[in-house]
């Protein structure tokens, strides 16, 4: 089972990034999934989660420029970030409940992670 997200990258202020995050590895389906980022020095936090039926959850500072978007069909999730703040620099991270078979679930699956650099 793999969890791989990609998207990462050095961008200027202001400017937009997409991640996405795609399981692998005879998953059945996904539960609810989420992204968090973990900044130098910092604890890691939630950035937005979304249900499998597509319901979404924000934090506070990135609501209004940050949108979670996924494809149930692919297994697959979005990040799609735009006016990016120096304050988003940070590692960012997807997290799944996959399910494996319909008996067997595994929860909090992290994926490694991908690096967003916000330069001002």
């Amino acid at each position: 089972v793999q969890l791989q997200a990609c998207g990462g990258g050095l961008v200027q202020a202001g400017g937009s990034l997409r991640l996405s995050c795609a399981a692998s590895g005879g998953i059945f389906s996904i539960d609810d999934m989420g992204w968090y980022r973990q900044a130098p020095g910092k604890q890691r936090e939630l950035v937005a989660t979304i249900t499998s039926g597509g319901r979404t959850k924000y934090a506070d500072s990135v609501k209004g420029r940050f949108t979670i978007s996924r494809d149930n069909a692919k297994n697959s999730m979005l990040l799609q970030m735009n006016s990016l703040k120096p304050e988003d620099t940070a590692v960012y991270y997807c997290n799944a409940d996959l399910i494996i078979t319909m008996e067997t679930m595994i929860h909090d699956y992290w994926g490694q992670g991908t690096l967003v650099t916000v330069s001002s």
